[in-house]
C-alpha cells in the first residue's frame, strides 16, 4: 500500500529550491516560480514572518503560476496562527491542488516570537500542544483527494522524536551533514527526511564566509542553531561572532556549481530523501537566475 511518505518522496524528486526574500509583488513570484519549475526542480519551498508575508498566500500565488511542481512550506510559523486555522488553510490548498502540498512547521526563534508581541513558550510542549490543535481540527475544511505529508522543523533530538511520532518526517535547515545522519538515524526509514541547504556561489572563501556571517543564523538571541551544533561536537569558540570558518563552510555551501552539487550528494548520501537548496540573493529574480545556473550541476546530484 502507498503511503503519504511514499507519494510525498516520489513527487518531490532529490532536489528541490527555497524561494525567501522580502516582500516583492506577486508578479515576481509568479515569474521566478515558473522559472524555477523550468529550470526541472522537483519542490519550490518559501517561508514566512510573523506578520508581513504569510506563507499560505504565497504558496497560493505560486501554485497557480505553476503546472506541476510541489510547494511547500519551509516553515508556516505555528506562532502566526491557530492550529484550526493551518490545518484548514492546508487542506483547502491541497484539495486545490491535489499532491502538490508539502506542509512544513516549525517553533521559530525566541526573538521573533517576542518581537511579535508573544511570549516565547517551552518549544516541545507548544509544537505537541499545537499537533493536537491540528489534529482536531481535521473537520476544519473539506479533506483533500491527496493528503498532504505534515513535516517538523526539527533541528534537535526530542523534536526529531516528535517528528516520528506525530509527523510525516522533518526538515532540518541549515545544518552539516552530520547533522542529516543523525536524523536519519532517529527518525527511520519510514519517514521522510527533507534538508534545506543554504548555499553561495562564490568561489571567493573569504567573500563567502562573509556572505555567510551576515546571515545571523548564529549571532541571533536564543538561535536553535547553537545547541544542535554544540550537540555535534562544535565548540564555544567555533560558534561566537557570527561563526568560525569550520562551522559556517559546514553549514553554507559554497563556491561554484560542482562544489554546491557536491554538498547537495553528500546530504542525500547522509539520508535526506529530498535537499532544498537555498541560494542567498537579492531579490527573486536573482534568485531564479541562480537557480537555472545550478540546474545542470545538480541534475546529477
Amino acid at each position: 500500500m502507498t503511503t503519504t511518505v511514499d507519494e510525498t518522496r516520489r513527487r518531490l524528486g532529490r532536489i528541490g529550491a527555497v524561494l525567501m526574500t522580502p516582500i516583492a509583488p506577486a508578479g515576481e513570484w509568479r515569474r521566478a516560480a515558473k522559472r524555477v519549475e523550468d529550470a526541472g526542480y522537483g519542490a519550490i519551498w518559501t517561508n514566512e514572518a510573523i506578520g508581513g508575508r504569510e506563507v499560505f498566500t504565497q504558496l497560493a500565488v505560486m501554485l497557480a503560476a505553476t503546472d506541476g511542481i510541489v510547494l511547500g512550506s519551509s516553515i508556516a510559523n505555528l506562532w502566526a496562527r491557530h492550529p484550526a486555522a493551518m490545518q484548514g488553510a492546508a487542506s483547502v490548498l491541497a484539495d486545490a491542488y491535489p499532491g502538490r502540498l508539502a506542509l512544513g512547521v516549525g517553533v521559530s526563534m525566541p526573538a521573533m516570537v517576542e518581537q511579535s508581541g508573544q511570549r516565547w513558550a517551552n518549544p516541545m510542549a507548544r509544537m505537541r500542544e499545537y499537533l493536537d490543535g491540528m489534529d482536531a481540527a481535521v473537520d476544519a475544511a473539506p479533506a483533500p483527494e491527496v493528503p498532504f505529508p505534515r513535516l517538523l522543523a526539527a533541528l534537535g533530538p526530542k523534536m526529531q522524536e516528535l517528528a516520528r511520532e506525530r509527523a510525516d518526517g522533518a526538515l532540518p535547515a541549515a545544518m552539516p551533514v552530520e547533522h542529516t545522519r543523525r536524523v536519519r538515524e532517529r527518525i527511520g526509514g519510514g519517514k521522510l527526511v527533507v534538508a534545506l541547504q543554504p548555499a553561495i556561489l562564490e568561489t571567493d572563501p573569504a567573500a563567502a564566509r562573509e556572505t555567510a556571517r551576515s546571515t545571523g543564523l548564529l549571532s541571533m538571541p536564543g538561535s536553535p542553531y547553537i545547541r544542535s551544533l554544540t550537540e555535534l561536537g562544535y565548540t564555544e569558540a567555533d560558534l561566537e561572532d557570527g561563526g568560525s570558518d569550520e562551522v559556517l563552510d559546514a553549514c553554507f555551501a559554497r563556491g561554484g556549481e560542482e562544489s554546491i552539487a557536491r554538498r547537495v550528494r553528500a546530504h542525500l548520501d547522509a539520508g535526506a530523501d529530498h535537499v532544498a537548496v537555498s541560494v542567498l540573493a537579492p531579490d527573486l529574480a536573482s534568485a531564479a537566475g541562480l537557480y537555472e545556473r545550478l540546474a545542470p550541476a545538480l541534475r546529477d546530484a
